[in-house]
């Protein structure tokens, strides 16, 4: 992917991703608790692949977008995507927005781990210490909810929500990892269009267990929240063009910020003061881990063009 430094640019890129992604998450919850979660995907994906293809095609890549060398790797990062989304939806309709979005940020925390675990990364004791903080912080946001199971009825509801979030954010993780080694083979375009494609196709699988009838104002939403991710994966993606993760990486978290205001003043959630807590311990690890990679990165560089032959 060619690359034109401009920070600004980038960050300006990413804020708008986030703030998109966010209304997306905002319309599924709004479209209600009574869909599936295959449709909730469905929708997600299918709906997403209309910008995806439109973008593609204005920049003239679309046609070389469906070649690969490696399918087996794209179905196997959408099956576990797919299964990611599922999770995470159905706890964001059983969850406050805002710890829906907080439990969710354990998703890069948990790929340190599984890079370390399974690509053989190299990873340091500061990054072992942000990511054992940064856990311990979605402990503290889940435990209230994870405690309700003692409860049932509604609360029972929240804690496997809270459960679905987590492992939404483990499957995520292991998607994660899965990208790193389709970037190494695989262009960004066509990464992104399999996934959509792939993801589509899986969650249209789960028709025979039961989707339920929806009114036309479900439908809009769902649709309108698909489009809505489609966007938000064209920006995120464009925002890698003009500036390093590292620089706009922190902005994800600006999402909880966004996530807050619109549970309150559409969902009538209040955050509690744990909430708070453990999000606030969990950002600080994101970040410091953030630039750590930062930091390693830059001597990984100098490493590398002190090994490199002159002349």
């Amino acid at each position: 992917m060619e690359v034109y430094p401009n920070p600004l640019k980038g960050i300006l890129l990413k804020v708008s991703s986030v703030v998109i992604f966010v209304c997306m998450s905002t319309l599924i919850k709004a479209a209600g608790k009574d869909i599936t979660t295959g449709q909730i995907t469905f929708y997600r994906s299918a709906f997403a692949i209309v910008p995806i293809v439109v973008y593609l095609a204005a920049r003239g890549e679309l046609r070389t977008a469906f070649q690969t060398d490696d399918l087996i790797g794209h179905l196997a990062r959408g099956f576990i995507g797919i299964l990611a989304m599922s999770f995470g939806f159905y706890g964001l309709v059983h969850l406050p927005l805002p710890e829906a979005i907080a439990i969710g940020y354990a998703m890069p925390l948990i790929a340190v781990a599984i890079a370390a675990l399974f690509l053989k990364e190299v990873v340091g004791i500061y990054r072992w210490s942000a990511v054992l903080i940064g856990l311990t912080g979605v402990m503290i946001i889940t435990w209230p909810r994870l405690t309700l199971l003692e409860t049932g009825g509604l609360g029972e509801e929240e804690a496997l929500g809270a459960i679905s979030v987590l492992m939404s954010a483990t499957l995520g993780a292991i998607a994660m990892v899965l990208v790193r080694k389709l970037v190494k083979t695989e262009r960004t375009p066509t990464i992104v269009l399999y996934f959509s494609l792939s993801a589509s196709v899986f969650s249209l699988a789960t028709l025979p267990f039961g989707w339920v009838d929806m009114s036309g104002h479900a439908l809009l939403l769902l649709a309108l929240a698909g489009f809505c991710g489609g966007v938000a994966q064209i920006l995120l993606t464009a925002s890698y063009r003009y500036a390093d993760v590292s620089t706009i990486a922190p902005f994800e978290y600006t999402s909880i910020v966004l996530g807050i205001a619109i549970g309150y003043v559409l969902f009538d959630d209040i955050p509690t003061a744990t909430m708070l807590a453990g999000t606030a311990i969990v950002v600080s690890a994101g970040i410091f881990i953030i630039i750590r990679e930062h930091r390693l990165g830059i001597k990984r560089k100098a490493a590398r063009k002190h090994l490199t032959p002159h002349g």
